[in-house]
């Protein structure tokens, strides 16, 4: 399981592009992990798409997760699903997947994120870190401290999310975020490959600077 950089499919924002030609270009420009978000279609529309995701993403080493839909991530395959704290409890989420699957668990303070991993969460996501137009109840933004701190208390991997761009995702990687998800970033960008090569160029400086 490679978070590093997560790229999520939203259509709220997608100005015409379908979640096929970002989950597609994502992938072209080394995302490791594609998220498939969808509020608005019925059931049998999310299956469609997921599943076109779904071989986009097979022998790739791409992770896929189904955001919130247990069932329609069980019924393409996914590798995992994402809930929210306003969505199916991560423990029944977790019951309902199996051990096999990925869990992760959505956060924006230190207690969320340690029931999280008390109810078998894989990966926290952690935000919103800065303020975001890509998630309108998204919050007020928790901050790098918040971050730091809940990457310091949890055994699993903690990814930040929220106004996450090419700019400030070095300082996510120091701040202690295992990788990034990133919706704006990638699905408002004129050229989505070459957008999403540079935040993994960026996030692999940060590395390299913090192991020197």
């Amino acid at each position: 399981m490679d978070l590093s950089l997560y790229v999520i499919t939203d259509s709220r924002l997608f100005q015409g592009r379908s979640h096929i030609e970002i989950a597609r270009a994502a992938i072209a420009g080394g995302a490791t992990a594609i998220q498939f978000r969808e509020k608005g279609m019925s059931t049998r529309q999310m299956i469609d798409i997921a599943r076109e995701i779904r071989a986009l993403t097979l022998g790739t080493g791409v992770t896929y997760i189904v955001n919130d839909r247990v069932d329609v991530a069980l019924g393409v395959d996914a590798d995992g699903v994402h809930v929210g704290q306003d969505d199916m409890p991560a423990s029944l989420a977790r019951r309902l997947i199996g051990k096999e699957r990925i869990l992760g668990v959505s956060a924006s303070n230190l207690e969320e994120a340690l029931k999280a991993e008390r109810e078998g969460a894989d990966y926290i996501g952690v935000g919103s870190i800065y303020s975001t137009a890509s998630k309108p109840d998204a919050g007020l933004p928790v901050g790098l401290g918040v971050l730091a701190e809940i990457a310091r208390r949890v055994s699993i991997p903690v990814i930040a999310i929220g106004g996450i761009k090419e700019e400030n995702v070095g300082e996510v990687i120091k701040g202690g975020a295992r990788g990034v998800a990133v919706i704006s970033a990638v699905v408002l960008a004129p050229d989505m490959e070459e957008a999403t090569r540079r935040l993994r160029q960026r996030i692999e400086e940060a590395r390299g600077n913090a192991r020197q």
